[in-house]
């Protein structure tokens, strides 16, 4: 087992103190105050291979990554175990800061989260005193070695063998995409800054020159859509004055969305539809994005580690998780570089049959597109019954159609429509569950408790406690895969960081990751690599699966692609 260094940095300036732990927490020694402290962690990091303790990953291994010689391996990040340990134990949301672990160890006045904060700020200010919520002149390593045993005295008391084990590679997974996260921040996604301009410019019109100001093209389509819908001025960014001005025209709308509007036999749906997608891009992805996010040839994304509930990522703005296909064209390699893209095919589906065992979905998706075998075996060759039908089970969809698939899936696969029925039904009794390595779903609310309280079976569906009932069951139904899908994809990370690093190439010229969504990975890597580097991928997932299913005959295969631009990965 690898040793274990705490590391606290000074709240100003680039040193900082070390203190070497056993696997329990206890301190081995005394304190190692240095001046700087890049060179001594390169050091201890080369001869000793530790995991690093600290109460946040990304003020302390962020700054220190300009300076380091090569990458850390791993570490144990207690902001994030923090809040695994106290979900799990049923205190879910409880504050989760350095402060707040050192209170409740001390009966202390448990101080609230304080709201995150992007960027520079973050890494100028979160090891300051207010930012850590410590009692003033509460020594912040003290705090660092108290929290980080009372965690590990935390997990080594969870009873179940099978169960701890599985829960301590959460921790280590959850640690893992902390330093993943950093990584990608400082390193940064390849960027072409006058690429992306000229296809703002293709699909907007020319940069306007006065800041706020419309582009040319959206202009357009506004003046278009005010004709179309009887020439009486509206604000087409406004959602209750579009409904408006279509219902002038005798069309009821419940809404703006896209599938609603593909529905309507008028000129105006179609225009509407084009501004939404133009206005969309020019919000989030648009030349003042261009100004705040893409510098330097590279876009730097936020991430925040588990910051969905599932376990997913969420991001400190940047829209770091989901950029537009057609803007993919601005993500090019560096001359002499490819990326590799690659994802997981149909992970949700996957997962639900490993979860379940279920052997006739297991067989299902033994093979390349699990959606054609499943309409093969079970929808008359029909792909988008198949898919809609397994989906509506995963999500709890009941509406329309969808009842006599969801009838020919529980006959086909019994084990895995009872797996995620018995998770809704838990759901709907107020109860909790977890992803496969344990990450824990959010309780009901009281108000959520006192609506079901005197629920009877059998309630009308109108009914608001039987409404409330049923979506929280659809909630549970899907948590259980979709947080057991971030668990793999977590493994993943981890198992892909891993295998990048031990590739023999000097750390400036090695393959590294740059980007990740969900079961998506970018490596950038020297085009000499990229066939390793995507054979690390595709090992990483053989690991991932086993390590979080066991040895299930289950396949996660990876699709991917070697390509110079990110639009030509798929």
């Amino acid at each position: 087992m690898a040793p274990r260094i705490a590391l606290v940095p000074d709240a100003h300036g680039p040193g900082g103190r070390l203190q070497r732990l056993t696997d329990d927490g206890t301190a081995l020694g005394a304190p190692i105050t240095v001046t700087e402290l890049a060179g001594p962690v390169a050091e201890l990091e080369a001869a000793d291979h530790p995991r690093w303790v600290w109460a946040a990953t990304e003020p302390a291994y962020g700054p220190l990554l300009p300076d380091l010689p090569d990458r850390l391996g791993r570490c144990h990040d207690l902001r994030l175990v923090e809040a695994l340990l106290l979900a799990h134990e049923g205190r879910f949301g409880a504050p989760r800061s350095l402060g707040a672990g050192w209170a409740r160890l001390h009966g202390l006045p448990v101080p609230a989260d304080l709201p995150d904060t992007a960027g520079a700020e973050l890494q100028d200010t979160l090891f300051a005193p207010d930012r850590l919520q410590l009692p003033p002149g509460t020594d912040p390593l003290a705090a660092v070695l108290a929290v980080h045993a009372d965690q590990q005295r935390r997990l080594a008391a969870i009873e179940d063998d099978a169960e701890r084990s599985r829960f301590r590679l959460l921790v280590a997974a959850e640690s893992a995409g902390a330093l993943v996260a950093a990584e990608i921040q400082q390193d940064g996604l390849p960027w072409r800054t006058e690429v992306h301009d000229a296809l703002l410019t293709e699909l907007l019109g020319p940069r306007p020159q006065i800041p706020g100001t419309q582009p040319a093209r959206l202009a357009e389509l506004a003046t278009q859509l005010q004709q179309a819908l009887g020439g009486r001025p509206f604000n087409p960014d406004s959602h209750s004055q579009v409904l408006r001005a279509f219902a002038d025209q005798g069309i009821q709308l419940t809404s703006t969305r896209s599938w609603e509007l593909r529905q309507v036999d008028h000129p105006a749906a179609e225009l509407m539809i084009r501004y939404k997608e133009l206005a969309r891009i020019h919000a989030a992805h648009g030349w003042a994005w261009q100004d705040a996010w893409a510098r330097g040839g590279r876009f730097r994304p936020e991430y925040v580690v588990g910051g969905v509930v599932s376990g997913r990522w969420a991001s400190r703005g940047g829209g770091a998780l989901q950029i537009p296909r057609i803007l993919r064209r601005a993500v090019v390699a560096d001359p002499g570089w490819e990326l590799v893209v690659a994802d997981a095919a149909q992970l949700e589906p996957r997962v639900l049959a490993a979860l379940s065992g279920d052997t006739g979905l297991i067989r299902t998706a033994a093979g390349g597109d699990l959606y054609e075998a499943l309409a093969a075996s079970a929808f008359r060759g029909d792909r988008d019954k198949a898919k809609l039908g397994l989906l509506g089970a995963m999500y709890g969809q009941t509406s329309g159609d969808i009842g006599p698939l969801l009838a020919t899936l529980r006959h086909r696969y019994p084990a895995a429509m009872g797996y995620v029925e018995a998770a809704a039904r838990t759901g709907e009794d107020g109860g909790i569950v977890h992803s496969r390595l344990g990450r824990t779903c959010p309780p009901p609310s009281d108000a959520w408790l006192d609506l079901t309280e005197a629920l009877a079976p059998g309630t009308d569906a109108s009914d608001p406690a039987g409404r409330s009932a049923r979506a929280r069951g659809r909630f549970t139904r899907n948590f259980v895969i979709q947080a057991s899908a971030a668990d793999w994809a977590l493994a993943l990370l981890a198992a892909l960081r891993r295998r990048l690093l031990a590739l023999d190439a000097p750390p400036a010229d090695r393959p590294h990751l740059v980007f990740f969504q969900h079961d998506e990975v970018v490596v950038h890597t020297p085009a000499n690599l990229a066939d390793e580097a995507a054979a690390a991928v595709a090992e990483a997932a053989v690991e991932a699966s086993r390590l979080v299913f066991g040895d299930t005959p289950v396949q996660f295969p990876m699709s991917t692609a070697v390509v110079e631009c990110y639009a030509d990965a798929k």
